[in-house]
């Protein structure tokens, strides 16, 4: 099944899980995914659709709320690095992102407490637009948050599965449900307005062990960087969310499982409409450090083998995350938050946002 590079994105699909005969291939084509691509996409999901189609009818409504409303929910009122952010408010590689958002968290009840650990602070509450401003939009969404946090621990299990792990190998990142947040957010890629303006995010790593993607507009854009560093399209298909494998993990398999560096293409001039995508990324626990040696994984030697006959990894331009190497997970997520909205750490994290904007506060954030 494995391929020098790839040049499309396997689909999996996951009733198959159902049948023994099927669960074999489906575990099969996930460690192909695992190790070779870094991306797949998953049809026939634990999701329900209606929940999925209830979201996206809110998503045009919820960026066409007003300047005022969408000021409300400003992240940077928020410690915990969630709410509103404005178009063009973030760079990529020097670039602008052309794209605006909001970022929501799992519901949770913020950790920390006066003297520790000031990552421990991050995460917690979200902040919702008004009730009256777009009825029903919190319940809508924190339903599709529940069934996707739900699908992504069931995924974690079958991919140390894939790896010749026992399902529970990979539970170690992870603390108590209380004490875990996973991040969304709630995207739109306006149409460009000129033909010089087509990064709607540019060529990055996810951080962190798992991403499920709900491409909620029927617009193409998405694209992964293969072996080659050849830009390979991943379209909406209808029905599928799209799956892809963060640095975190890579760090802690070291170099066994891939991650992908992708990026976004704004919709051309002509385009009817925004693109919009929905982003979940299944955050692992805050204390873990993943260079340290109560978090070595040990592969069976046909798995091992795998990886010599795929060859390494090769580098891209996209940023690596090598602070996993020396920092703990909760500390590698905040510097990340720091560098892409700076105005919420100059307000909620003084000290830290010093350390990375010495000359004060720049015109937009470093994502990734």
């Amino acid at each position: 099944m494995a391929e020098k590079d790839f040049q499309r994105i396997p689909i999996l699909d996951y009733s198959s899980l159902k049948y023994p005969d099927k669960r074999r291939d489906f575990i099969a084509q996930l460690q192909h995914a695992l190790l070779n691509v870094g991306f797949l996409y998953l049809s026939n999901s634990s999701i329900e659709m209606k929940v999925v189609e209830d979201l996206k009818s809110y998503i045009p409504r919820l960026f066409n709320l007003s300047k005022d409303e969408k000021d409300k929910v400003r992240m940077s009122n928020s410690p915990h690095f969630l709410g509103y952010s404005r178009l063009g408010s973030e760079l990529t590689k020097g670039k602008v992102d052309y794209r605006e958002q909001f970022d929501f968290g799992t519901p949770h009840v913020c950790q920390w407490r006066p003297g520790d650990s000031e990552y421990k602070r991050v995460w917690g509450p979200s902040q919702y637009p008004d009730e009256d401003a777009i009825p029903g939009f919190k319940d809508t969404f924190e339903a599709y948050l529940h069934q996707i946090s739900e699908l992504a621990t069931e995924l974690i299990r079958l991919m140390a599965e894939a790896l010749g792990l026992s399902p529970e190998s990979l539970s170690k990142f992870y603390d108590t449900k209380e004490k875990m947040q996973g991040l969304c957010k709630i995207v739109q890629y306006p149409i460009s307005p000129n033909p010089s303006i087509s990064q709607g995010v540019g060529p990055h790593y996810d951080s962190g062990f798992l991403t499920i993607l709900l491409q909620a507009s029927s617009h193409p854009g998405l694209q992964v960087q293969n072996l080659s560093n050849e830009w390979v399209d991943v379209p909406p298909i209808p029905g599928t969310f799209v799956v892809n494998f963060g640095r975190a993990l890579e760090f802690v398999t070291n170099g066994l499982v891939r991650a992908t560096s992708h990026r976004v293409i704004s919709p051309p001039m002509g385009s009817t409409s925004p693109r919009y995508s929905v982003p979940y990324f299944h955050n692992i626990s805050q204390d873990v450090w993943i260079n340290s040696p109560q978090s070595r994984l040990d592969f069976p030697r046909e798995i091992l083998e795998l990886k010599e006959i795929r060859g390494d990894l090769t580098r891209t331009d996209s940023i690596n995350f090598s602070d996993y190497e020396t920092d703990v997970s909760g500390d590698v997520y905040l510097n990340g938050r720091v560098k892409s909205h700076p105005d919420v750490a100059q307000k909620h994290y003084p000290e830290r946002f010093k350390k990375f904007f010495p000359e004060g506060l720049p015109a937009q954030g470093m994502a990734y």
